[in-house]
């Protein structure tokens, strides 16, 4: 086949440093380095050049597309109706909406794929203000009915398009997404100690990771806080919604755990794989995602896992990591109990997990990627 023309909606891979962000910086940023022969044309409403973005900036196999005159001032009309316009003068072969969306009018010409992460907003609608339920609804629904392919980012995501969207099983590929390189280096023990006394971080703690929103469950991480020794630690790594304040606060107080609780809510993202490196112990127990990175960035920083049974988090966490229902903290409080000081079973976690983790490596992802591409176009 010969070399590709691939376009992708580049807003959040440009100004995003979360999860769609990140997914966008992953997939493009795997296949530009292991099928360099393809032209990679990004559509974006604004550049910003940082340590994050600065790679695609100076890479020689992709093409930057912002907007021009008038709609300079009209972002979201170039994002939606201009650029089918542009895909089609620069004869893209395929046009891939990273997050949930494609622009409206694609050519018959332009092969189209979307992504889709999860339907999180419909499994629990009452986390979601009605009016951009309604509006993820239908911009998911009419990239869903116009994309020549769908790829979710788990088995569950893939189940809940069939059972929830009616989407036909034979138009989703299910390609997982992996976590930065940076998860897979081991930081100097110089840069540990570094951040260790920014923080102030204890010699041994347990680490939660994620925004700290209902749906997360930090709650049950802290009830299950005070059925163990008080030696034991937490610290919780992510940015505070009014869940934090309205539930997390109050319970902090009145259990007295403000001193066995580190709060950090504005971590640069290079300081992310030492925090993670440094705890003995990684907790997930979210309600439900549609795939669940932290886990991934858990076992590539050989940290042990313990997260939640159902949804993905099997998908996520492979066969080394310890299952808990969300809703049990006594199990939870349990797992960590068993896993804290039993430096046995850390280390066989560790290595299954690692062993795990391979099958989200980047270089098994763009292939995976290409293959929905070429088989699209064959």
């Amino acid at each position: 086949m010969n070399d590709l023309k691939i376009g992708f909606d580049a807003k959040r891979l440009f100004q995003n440093y979360t999860g769609l962000g990140n997914y966008s910086r992953m997939v493009v940023g795997a296949l530009q380095q292991y099928y360099p022969d393809n032209k990679y044309h990004l559509f974006t409403p604004k550049v910003i050049s940082n340590n994050e973005t600065e790679a695609f900036l100076k890479c020689n196999n992709s093409i930057i597309h912002q907007p021009e005159g008038i709609f300079k001032s009209l972002k979201s009309v170039w994002r939606t109706f201009q650029i089918p316009q542009l895909a089609n003068r620069v004869n893209l072969d395929i046009y891939h909406g990273l997050s949930h969306e494609l622009p409206i009018g694609l050519s018959s010409k332009v092969r189209s794929v979307v992504t889709i992460h999860d339907l999180i907003f419909m499994r629990y609608p009452e986390l979601f203000n009605p009016i951009d339920r309604a509006i993820y609804l239908r911009k998911w629904k009419y990239a869903c009915k116009h994309a020549d392919r769908i790829v979710a980012i788990s088995k569950q995501t893939k189940n809940d398009l069939i059972n929830m969207l009616g989407i036909s099983e034979n138009k989703i590929d299910v390609v997982y997404q992996g976590c930065a390189e940076q998860f897979k280096i081991k930081s100097t023990n110089e840069y540990k100690t570094e951040i260790k006394l920014k923080y102030k971080l204890p010699d041994k703690y347990l680490l939660y990771v994620g925004t700290i929103e209902k749906r997360k469950n930090l709650l049950a991480l802290l009830k299950a806080l005070t059925c163990l020794p008080e030696d034991i630690m937490l610290v919780v790594l992510g940015k505070p919604t009014s869940y934090f304040s309205d539930e997390v606060k109050p319970f902090v107080a009145k259990h007295k755990l403000e001193n066995r609780i580190v709060f950090i809510h504005k971590a640069k993202y290079e300081e992310l794989p030492p925090l993670y490196q440094l705890a003995t112990v990684f907790l997930y127990p979210s309600v439900f995602e549609g795939f669940g990175i932290p886990i991934l960035e858990a076992l590539k920083s050989e940290v042990p896992v313990i997260t939640s049974s159902g949804s993905c988090f099997s998908e996520a966490g492979g066969p080394g990591s310890i299952y808990i229902h969300p809703e049990d903290y006594d199990g939870l409080a349990a797992a960590i109990k068993k896993v804290w000081n039993d430096k046995a079973i850390q280390s066989e976690m560790i290595a299954k997990g690692l062993e795990y983790s391979l099958k989200f490596d980047d270089s098994k992802i763009a292939q995976d990627m290409m293959m929905v591409y070429q088989n699209l176009l064959s």
